[in-house]
C-alpha cells in the first residue's frame, strides 16, 4: 500500500489519465476531487462491502439444500392438508 501525504489543493496521478486532488480539508473530513474516464468505475467502498454481503446473502438463502428442500416440503404439505 502507498500512502502519500498531501495539503488541500494538491493532487496525484493513478496511471496516465486519473487525478485525484484535496479540494477540502475541514477537521476530519476530507473532500476529494477525483477526475477519471467514463469507463472507470468509482464507488465508495462501504457501498461496494454492503453490496457484497447482500450478495453473498441472497446466494445463501437460495441454496438449494437437502434441509431447504425439506422444509420447503413440509410447508407444501401442510398447506395442502389446510384445504
Amino acid at each position: 500500500m502507498l500512502i502519500l501525504t498531501r495539503k488541500q489543493g494538491e493532487a496525484f496521478l493513478i496511471g496516465e489519465n486519473i487525478e485525484i486532488s484535496i479540494s477540502e480539508i475541514n477537521g476530519d473530513r476530507v473532500r476529494i476531487a477525483i477526475e477519471a474516464p467514463k469507463e472507470v468505475k468509482i464507488l465508495r467502498k462501504e457501498l461496494k462491502d454492503a453490496g457484497d454481503l447482500n450478495i453473498e446473502a441472497a446466494g445463501t438463502a437460495m441454496l438449494p439444500t437437502a434441509e431447504n428442500l425439506s422444509n420447503f416440503a413440509n410447508l407444501v404439505r401442510k398447506q395442502a392438508e389446510k384445504k
